[in-house]
């Protein structure tokens, strides 16, 4: 994942931010452009479509939240370069895990403090873009959906959660140690604020992502949900062909394995 914005640090010209997921995501009817750098013709997909978001997305006076994943460290190390180009310059990074640390700084990007804050990070962004592979794009969003509750009768929130769901989903309070079970066992996960966490496992594919948003959204008590909809989502779409961009795309963001 990589993600940039104007808020983590000093005022900058601009902001957005810029992510590497191979989870798969799901658009709207996609917006897409093909598009293709005649001198990178003979680089790896994943690598032209790391040159790509970087030339696209990324412009002076930015900060750029930086993440981890095989995309992102090569769209790190060539940021890299622009900036001892010259192509770019007053660019902050702000990095998300040990590993974009350290690629950053191998780089000689500078970094700025608020290092491996991946929440922060994606609360402040202005616009995300994931670099993904085209066969993790194809299809609905499968899987489960974490809900922070208040704990204070999470029992009456866990059920009206699955009426939402019926027949399409269960929903689990986490456990923090042991085996997972619909009540969380003896010791569930309880947040420093004193939140559970709810697991909505769905049994089938996800067909539309923006409405079971909305549908949390609309719960009492819910505090959180691990769906982001609430700013704009840009698809970097690698295949051998080329790199498409789709833009307004869903995606969940808890717990999104790395490309």
């Amino acid at each position: 994942m990589v993600a940039s914005t104007a808020s983590l640090a000093p005022p900058c010209r601009s902001s957005l931010s810029f992510t590497s997921s191979s989870g798969r995501a799901r658009a709207p009817p996609p917006r897409a452009v093909r598009c293709s750098a005649p001198s990178d013709i003979d680089a790896p997909p994943l690598l032209r479509a790391a040159k790509y978001t970087v030339d696209r997305y990324i412009k002076s006076g930015m900060v750029v939240g930086l993440g981890s994943g095989n995309a992102s460290c090569m769209a790190i190390k060539y940021l890299g370069q622009q900036l001892r180009a010259g192509t770019l310059e007053d660019i902050v990074g702000v990095p998300t895990s040990v590993t974009s640390a350290s690629e950053a700084a191998k780089s000689g990007i500078p970094l700025d403090d608020y290092q491996g804050c991946s929440q922060f990070v994606l609360n402040a962004a202005k616009r995300i873009v994931f670099i993904i592979t085209e066969n993790k794009y194809k299809g609905a969003l499968d899987g489960s959906v974490p809900v922070l509750v208040q704990s204070l009768n999470w029992m009456e929130i866990a059920e009206e959660i699955d009426d939402l769901f019926l027949g399409d989903a269960e929903v689990w309070r986490r456990p923090s140690i042991g085996h997972a079970d619909p009540f969380g066992g003896d010791f569930p996960v309880v947040t420093k604020d004193g939140h559970n966490v709810l697991d909505v496992i769905f049994t089938s594919p996800i067909a539309n992502l923006a409405q079971v948003a909305e549908s949390l959204d609309r719960v009492d008590r819910v505090v959180d949900h691990g769906i982001v909809s609430k700013f704009p989502c840009t698809a970097v779409v690698v295949s051998e062909s080329g790199v498409s961009v789709i833009d307004s795309a869903l995606t969940k963001v808890a717990g999104y394995p790395a490309l």
